[in-house]
């Protein structure tokens, strides 16, 4: 079940945490990895880390919001792989400043990364993936990362809600798109809860922050307490949503979005 037995992935993000979980999932599962990040070293790491492992990966540098760092990822993908089946768009950033309090270079920052990199991923992989499809049954699979923050409004955080709803529903209208033209490549979105990542302990520190304290425990606390399950997510509960739905046993889904967070949206 899940598996990726001959498909090809390109992972934005991929040097840690999600991202770089999911890369390896993605390698036991059977499939090639393209690992693209901005953190060059940690991303050349995590590539060693799959290939002594038996797994297939390289490594390229990518910043999201450059269509010629793009261009370069995918044609490394189809140049050492053959072919794209599966793109992941991971990458993310938090910035934790309210309405009032942010910046523009701040906002900027946020919009380019959250947003345009996912929708310039979508446009430059859209030629890789639509002849990928045309070999598969289920056809190719974009999977994007959005959040519970893109669901449900958020008290703290309302401008990385803000990106992240953009995120969900750019992905619904994408698929509805590829459908009506033919294109066989199906785009669905993942939605984390709070995870135990380096993003994740940075929203505990702009929690701390607005209270005006360094101690970030209180403010993990309150979020754990919260969760139905008992417990933040780790990368690995996402990563194996994301290899679901990259698989072809989702090969149905299609403008769907898959909510991993221990059960805090069910309230």
């Amino acid at each position: 079940m899940n598996r990726l037995d001959g498909k090809v992935a390109l992972i934005s993000g991929a040097a840690r945490g999600i991202g770089g979980t999911t890369a390896r999932l993605m390698a036991q599962a059977g499939a090639k990895v393209v690992l693209a990040d901005v953190l060059d070293d940690r991303g050349r790491e995590t590539v060693a880390e799959i290939v002594a492992e038996g797994g297939q990966a390289e490594y390229i540098h990518l910043d999201v919001t450059k269509e010629d760092d793009w261009t370069a990822a995918i044609n490394l993908a189809t140049a050492k792989y053959g072919k794209l089946d599966i793109l992941v768009n991971n990458a993310g950033v938090f910035i934790g400043k309210g309405i009032e309090d942010i910046g523009m270079d701040d906002w900027n920052k946020l919009v380019a990364v959250n947003m345009t990199g996912v929708f310039l991923g979508t446009k430059m992989a859209i030629p890789a993936l639509r002849e990928a499809a045309q070999h598969s049954e289920h056809g190719s699979a974009i999977v994007n990362l959005a959040s519970i923050a893109g669901i449900v409004g958020s008290q703290l955080d309302p401008l990385y809600s803000m990106t992240k709803g953009g995120v969900t529903l750019f992905t619904k209208s994408a698929a509805l798109e590829f459908g009506r033209k033919g294109y066989r490549i199906r785009v669905n979105s993942i939605h984390p809860g709070v995870i135990q990542t380096d993003m994740g302990e940075q929203t505990f520190v702009a929690r701390a922050q607005r209270v005006g304290s360094n101690d970030t425990s209180p403010h993990r606390k309150v979020v754990t307490d919260s969760v139905p399950w008992g417990r933040l997510g780790v990368p690995m509960d996402i990563a194996k949503g994301i290899v679901f739905l990259a698989s072809d046993d989702a090969g149905y889904m299609n403008g769907a979005g898959l909510i991993v967070d221990g059960g805090i949206t069910a309230a």
